[in-house]
């Protein structure tokens, strides 16, 4: 959410994760939308940690590699829209008197001192006015968001050392709902779950704006990491039989033993997404939506481990909310294609968060 320039040129979008980093350039065409650039580089393990950049350099070096190594159309611009980690985030949806947009950006940092847990001069405080879905409302409802100042001074050093020109920066939880919320909009709760290769980050989208975010370590990695120690096989043949086998290939002898081992890792995190959304739902308020919805009615997967196999259907059974795959496509390609120039549907699920930094490249524009 931290913009840095007035101007609107042609840009892509960077994704850095602990482990990865993922380019995506969208461009528009006509009416329509073509993802004319696309890449990802492995970031070796200890370059960052839970969000954290540990060596500079090496990121630096890795993310003039990766620039290199895109496939599709060289990349002709420096400006970037990248990504901010989850972990060092503070997102907070107020409640503000109705003021101008000059004093409701002073007004708001005093108050943002009330929910933000560090020092306001130690942080980059950005806000944004939600409009609501219905009613009209006698205030203003204000989603903050907040980052220490060391964290993103860290990604803006790495990004600038690379000769890129960062345009804005911005939470991944608000990418992932620009890509996978069709317009923006939902009259009712959504759980949006990123199943990364960290970590597991849960987003409830309703209305116009996010309204709560959460993580956990179960991960995609840990997954693998369970069968290797139940199997006794080492890292990359557990990863080819979870992505062989998932949780829903049980017949078999190998099937079997990938599900045991992956279902104790599976119940915790469904447990910990029971525990989280039975607090949302007690504590959501100053939503606005056109009939007064509390629970979360639908989830969407996106992220690396959502292709484990017969996932949404474990979910579904065990939240009963009907749960999905998310699109990353919904609001770039007309609704009858889902993927594009090479990039395949899957894959694009890893992917769900540079799309939506990219999207916000071309609403810019």
């Amino acid at each position: 959410m931290l913009e840095f320039l007035a101007l609107k040129p042609e840009t892509f979008s960077l994704d850095i994760s602990d482990l990865s980093l993922k380019i995506v350039k969208l461009k528009k065409e006509a009416k329509t939308l073509d993802l004319v650039s696309f890449g990802e580089m492995p970031i070796e393990l200890g370059i960052l940690k839970e969000g954290e950049i540990r060596k500079e350099k090496e990121l630096t070096a890795l993310i003039k590699k990766g620039l290199d190594k895109v496939r599709g159309e060289k990349l002709k611009t420096n400006y970037v829209i990248a990504s901010l980690p989850e972990e060092k985030a503070f997102l907070e949806v107020i409640q503000m008197p109705k003021m101008s947009r000059e004093d409701l950006k002073s007004a708001v940092i005093y108050e943002a001192e009330n929910y933000i847990p560090l020092p306001i001069e130690d942080v980059y405080l950005d806000s944004q006015v939600i409009l609501p879905i219905s009613n009209h409302l006698d205030h203003q409802d204000v989603l903050i968001a907040a980052l220490p100042k060391k964290t993103v001074d860290s990604y803006l050093n790495c990004l600038k050392g690379a000769g890129l020109q960062p345009l804005a920066l911005e939470i991944e939880s608000l990418a992932i709902a620009r890509a996978l919320i069709k317009d923006g909009v939902s009259n009712y709760p959504i759980l949006l779950i990123d199943l990364g290769a960290t970590r597991t980050s849960f987003i409830i989208f309703s209305g116009r704006a996010l309204r709560f975010t959460f993580f956990i370590p179960v991960s995609a990695q840990k997954l693998t990491e369970a069968i290797s120690q139940t199997m006794g096989v080492e890292l990359a043949e557990a990863e080819k039989l979870k992505l062989e086998y998932g949780i829903e290939t049980k017949a078999t002898k190998e099937g079997g033993q990938v599900f045991e081992a992956l279902i104790p890792s599976l119940t915790d995190l469904t447990e910990q997404i029971k525990k989280y959304l039975d607090y949302y739902q007690t504590h959501s308020a100053h939503e606005h939506l056109p009939q007064k919805v509390k629970e979360v009615k639908q989830v969407l997967l996106c992220g690396g481990g959502a292709n484990l196999k017969g996932l949404p259907e474990y979910f579904s059974e065990q939240l009963k909310i009907p749960v999905s795959l998310g699109n990353p496509w919904i609001n770039i390609l007309p609704e009858a294609k889902k993927s594009i120039s090479g990039m395949k549907f899957e894959d694009s699920l890893r992917f769900t968060t540079a799309l939506g930094l990219a999207l916000r490249g071309i609403d810019a524009q």
